[in-house]
């Protein structure tokens, strides 16, 4: 687990932009339970690609046309429950942080896991992002 002092200003990068941060088990079940409506979910971490291209990426997609209905967030190695429960619902991948999802009507229906986040810019994570939104939303 990360010190608190820490992640703060790394989470609020995504709960100042709109994102619901999810820190029990019991908020991830009331939101990815959810069978209507789309919604992205951004596994976020401490890592340099989170902070170079996934919250960047996210932040930006959702600024261009179509968006999902909701906009969630857990975080990897502080909310530890949360983020574990969230990756039961991302089966059949791997644990992988950071990472995107985009639910639609309770499928996942389209995932960024850290392979295609680490190494592309945020402008091709976002518009890979903004495809999926076009297709899904």
């Amino acid at each position: 687990m990360y010190p608190i002092e820490l992640v703060t200003p790394l989470s609020k990068d995504l709960t100042d932009f709109g994102f619901e941060a999810l820190s029990s088990p019991a908020e991830v079940d009331a939101v990815l339970n959810e069978n209507e409506g789309t919604i992205l979910l951004v596994v976020n971490s401490v890592c340099g690609c989170a902070a170079a291209n996934a919250r960047p990426a996210a932040k930006h997609a959702i600024k261009q046309g179509k968006r999902p209905d909701k906009l969630v967030t857990v975080f990897a190695g502080v909310d530890k429950d949360a983020t574990e429960r969230a990756r039961e619902f991302l089966l059949p991948y791997p644990p992988s942080s950071p990472a995107i999802a985009l639910f639609k009507n309770g499928e996942l229906v389209h995932m960024l896991e850290r392979r295609h986040i680490e190494g592309n810019s945020a402008q091709a994570i976002s518009d890979n992002l903004v495809a999926a939104f076009e297709h899904y939303c």
